[in-house]
């Protein structure tokens, strides 16, 4: 993607949401793929293990 490219995104994301707007919409977006990261990278997000009445994993 050149420059014209970006320009023309960022002309049009400005008219639709306003130039008040934007800044939020970043921070939410950077927060999210923020969450998403330290999720991804502990490893240890919420999984459940469901298991049959004699203890096996159930697939």
């Amino acid at each position: 993607m050149g420059i014209l490219e970006i320009g023309l995104i960022i002309l049009v994301l400005v008219l639709l949401f306003g130039a008040k707007k934007i800044p939020e919409i970043g921070r939410g977006l950077g927060q999210g793929i923020k969450g998403f990261r330290e999720e991804t990278r502990d490893g240890r997000g919420d999984t459940t293990v469901v298991t049959r009445e004699d203890g096996t994993p159930r697939a």
